[in-house]
């Protein structure tokens, strides 16, 4: 007797330091995890731009187009955007979102054009590439681990990003694959005057060049769902630097 409930008091020892273990994970420790599943630190620190091409397709019509989405260090982007709404008398849709790391720009045939501004500004100010997480505390963030929550059929850490400015960020990472597969933020839209809550998930991750790209982006909000069907990728190419700025009055580029 006295064997067997030692034994199952070593038992209960070993299991419960497993739980004290398991429970001690931090953020930086899933992050890092994240990281090396991405490629790894080296890698991703290597890149200096990815263009991505590819299929959008709008939920709220069902209507589809070719996309475009260039990013370069640390956090320039552009997402130009084709659609041909004439079935609804609408003509020709184009969307030419910039961000030259400073400011950002909005081509819009059907809102018009506009500057971008407030936490819309702020949010591309904070989506560093390759991953906001590679050097969040540079940035001044700070990331915190919330525990798990189920993104569909998988267990995912969540991480809650709070930046200096601009909307707090919530992090899914799968439990299993430790790729980045959900972000989730509240942003103030000034054209409508209201609050948004958009979710963005990654899936369909290949390797390019030795790091995991997503080729599937979904992004859904009150408004709509949006899917990018990624058909190519290229990296470290040399992008054309006015692609991220204003277009010159004088030349239109």
């Amino acid at each position: 007797m006295l064997k067997n409930g030692s034994r199952r008091l070593v038992l209960l020892t070993l299991f419960l330091g497993c739980v004290q273990f398991a429970a001690a994970q931090t953020a930086d420790d899933i992050i890092e995890k994240d990281l090396a599943a991405l490629g790894g630190r080296t890698a991703l620190s290597n890149l200096r731009s990815r263009s991505m091409k590819g299929t959008i397709t709008g939920s709220t019509p069902d209507l589809t187009g070719p996309v475009e989405i260039l990013n370069e260090v640390p956090n320039k982007s552009r997402t130009f955007v084709q659609m041909d709404l004439s079935g609804l008398g609408l003509g020709k849709f184009v969307q030419d979102q910039r961000f030259d790391g400073t400011s950002g720009y909005v081509i819009d045939t059907m809102q018009g054009n506009r500057d971008i501004t407030g936490e819309q500004l702020d949010a591309m100010k904070n989506a560093q590439f390759p991953s906001p997480l590679l050097n969040y505390k540079g940035m001044g963030t700070t990331v915190e681990l919330a525990g798990k929550e189920k993104v569909g059929d998988r267990d995912a850490y969540v991480l809650i990003g709070k930046p200096k400015a601009g909307p707090v960020i919530r992090y899914y990472i799968d439990a299993e694959t430790y790729l980045p597969i959900r972000s989730v933020m509240k942003i103030m839209v000034p054209q409508l005057g209201t609050e948004v809550e958009q979710t963005t998930e990654t899936s369909d991750f290949r390797e390019v060049d030795s790091v995991k790209v997503p080729f599937r982006i979904k992004t859904t909000s009150s408004l709509q769902t949006v899917l990018v069907t990624i058909t190519q990728v290229e990296q470290n190419k040399q992008i054309d630097q006015s692609l991220f700025s204003k277009p010159d009055a004088n030349t239109g580029k």
